[in-house]
C-alpha cells in the first residue's frame, strides 16, 4: 500500500469525533516530546487545525477541591489522585489497584464518581472536585460515616472511603435506594474484606432516615 497515495486511506487515518486522526495523535505526541520546558502551553498544527501541547514539564494548574480553590505546578502526566495525596496532602482516596478496578481512590468530580488513578490532574481543572474529606465537619462524623461505624462497614479501610463517596453519590441521586440500585450503584467498588452486608446494612439505614 502507498501511504502516499490521497485515494488510499490508512486505517490509523481514521477521524475520531475530536476530529484529530490518529495519524496526527502520533505526529502530536512525537513533537510534545521535543518540546522544551515552559510554563504554558505551546500549539501545533494538526487535521488544519491548533492543539495545544503542554509540558513536558511542570505546567501551572488550578483546581476547586471540596469548594476551595488550589493552584499547583504539576506535570501533564500527574493523575488526579497523585495530585490529591501528593500536593494537596488529601489522603482520603486511596492507592490501591492503581488501574481503574477497585474503587479505593473514588472521588467525585463534577458530582459523578470516579477513579482518581485513572484521570489526569489536568484534565480535572476548573471541575468541582470532592473528596471523603469535605464530609467529616467541626470534628463530626458524617451520618454516611456514622453509619458505617456502625454496621461494621469497613475492616482493614483501604477501600473505605471509596465506597464512602460512592455511597454519597447514590443517595444523592436515590435517597431510597432499592437492593438493586445499591448493587448497580456501588458495582464500581469492591472490598477485599467482604463487607458488603454491612456497607448494605449502613445504606439501609440511611434510607430509612431519609438520610
Amino acid at each position: 500500500m502507498d501511504d502516499d497515495d490521497p485515494n488510499l486511506k490508512h486505517p490509523s487515518d481514521k477521524q475520531d469525533n475530536s476530529g484529530v486522526s490518529r495519524r496526527d495523535f502520533l505526529k502530536i505526541s512525537g513533537i510534545s516530546v521535543a518540546v522544551p520546558l515552559v510554563a504554558g502551553p505551546q500549539a501545533v498544527m494538526a487535521a488544519g487545525q491548533q492543539v495545544p501541547v503542554y509540558g513536558p514539564g511542570k505546567v501551572p494548574m488550578e483546581f476547586t477541591i471540596n469548594g476551595k480553590v488550589h493552584k499547583a505546578s504539576l506535570e501533564p502526566r500527574v493523575t488526579l489522585l497523585d495530585a490529591l495525596r501528593d500536593q494537596f496532602e488529601l489522603t482520603g482516596a486511596k492507592r490501591v489497584c492503581d488501574r481503574a478496578e477497585c474503587g479505593s481512590c473514588t472521588v467525585l468530580v463534577e458530582n459523578k464518581p470516579v477513579y482518581a488513578c485513572s484521570v489526569l490532574a489536568i484534565e480535572a481543572q476548573h471541575k468541582a472536585i470532592t473528596t471523603v474529606e469535605s464530609l467529616m465537619q467541626a470534628g463530626k462524623l458524617h451520618p454516611l460515616q456514622q453509619a458505617f461505624v456502625e454496621n461494621d462497614a469497613s475492616q482493614c479501610g483501604f477501600c473505605t472511603p471509596g465506597f464512602v463517596v460512592a455511597c454519597k453519590s447514590l443517595l444523592d441521586k436515590h435517597p431510597h435506594p432499592t437492593p438493586e440500585d445499591i448493587r448497580r450503584g456501588l458495582s464500581g467498588n469492591l472490598c477485599r474484606c467482604g463487607t458488603y452486608a454491612g456497607i448494605r446494612q449502613a445504606m439501609a439505614q440511611l434510607s430509612q432516615k431519609g438520610a
